[in-house]
């Protein structure tokens, strides 16, 4: 072959090796926008899944508590056992020390003496050590008979009903963190006739989202305003789960019976031009009643009609202020 036909012949391969290459960069490039459709398909799906995780947590708040407390065996506990003192180390140290026979290699080199004072010496570290101990247990049960005290006291204390009792049991325990964390404070008052009530401030548009996510057809992600009767009734739930989640935490906190949960919306004061904290839902729970409903399967918004409660609301407009619940006008028997 001519260098013409070389030259040729190197071209071709030449052409065919580009022509390979550029096929593979074709390919490449089709398998990276599948690559990345595909992503932005997890990623909606991720999307939604939060969005709706969401909606649930804040509709379902209720169905959570904490262990309640038995204030009356805490009235009845008997004191911590004061602890004896024991000497167990310097009974086994003088137990070697008196059972200590030289044998043979210790007579021979004259040990005997030496083996016995080193024997001595562990029954005095021994002595301190059973001294140490004592005086450990001893500091310990001190602690623990002062913490037995203020339980039994501050039982009792609530068992007679004493209000400064109960905000010190809701103040020690904080049974409220989850609701805090959900953007809402609370604040506890207790009325002349003793019933405690406890206020949630609640923000509905930090609470409940604004756009709805979901998937369409194709896998990819959906984004829309929320519509405002959805959005009510959402936040209707949340607030009325709220309210079920902080009576129950009370009633697991103190022995009471009857609660006051009262819900203001500081948004809607402020556009309607109250000076004060009106509420959109005031409740008063009793324990008997809370007890008896099935919180894991209830609807927040209907078990309201299993409590004397104040509530106006339309799915076309939310909440309106409506009159706290008056206490003095309450069986707290």
């Amino acid at each position: 072959m001519g260098w013409k036909g070389t030259v040729r012949s190197i071209g071709a391969a030449v052409r065919a090796a580009e022509r390979d290459a550029k096929r593979r960069q074709r390919d490449l490039e089709r398998q990276h926008k599948q690559y990345k459709k595909m992503q932005e398909l997890e990623q909606a799906a991720y999307e939604v899944e939060v969005y709706e995780n969401h909606i649930d947590v804040i509709q379902s708040v209720h169905k959570e508590c904490t262990p309640p407390i038995d204030w009356i065996k805490i009235s009845s506990s008997t004191q911590p056992i004061e602890p004896q003192r024991k000497n167990d180390n310097e009974s086994e140290a003088r137990q070697s020390l008196e059972s200590y026979k030289p044998g043979f290699i210790d007579r021979l080199f004259k040990r005997e003496e030496k083996k016995k004072a080193l024997l001595s010496q562990k029954v005095d570290v021994a002595i301190k050590k059973d001294q140490a101990n004592y005086k450990a247990s001893v500091s310990k049960w001190e602690k623990e008979t002062e913490e037995w005290k203020e339980s039994v006291a501050i039982a009792k204390a609530l068992l007679d009903g004493e209000a400064e009792a109960k905000i010190e049991a809701i103040d020690n325990l904080q049974p409220f963190s989850e609701i805090s964390n959900l953007g809402s404070s609370l604040s506890i008052s207790v009325h002349d006739n003793g019933i405690i009530e406890a206020t949630i401030n609640v923000h509905g548009t930090e609470i409940v989202p604004s756009e709805a996510k979901s998937l369409l057809k194709s896998g990819k992600l959906s984004v829309r305003k929320m519509p405002k009767g959805r959005f009510n009734e959402i936040y209707q739930d949340y607030v009325c789960s709220c309210v079920l989640r902080v009576g129950n935490e009370l009633f697991s906190a103190i022995p009471d019976n009857l609660v006051i949960v009262t819900a203001i919306d500081d948004l809607l004061n402020s556009q309607t031009g109250h000076l004060e904290e009106a509420p959109i839902l005031s409740v008063a729970v009793s324990r008997s009643t809370i007890e008896r409903l099935n919180l894991g399967a209830i609807d927040p918004s209907d078990s309201m009609d299993n409590f004397k409660h104040n509530m106006s609301f339309k799915k076309t407009k939310g909440f309106e202020i409506v009159e706290r619940i008056d206490p003095e006008a309450l069986d707290c028997a």
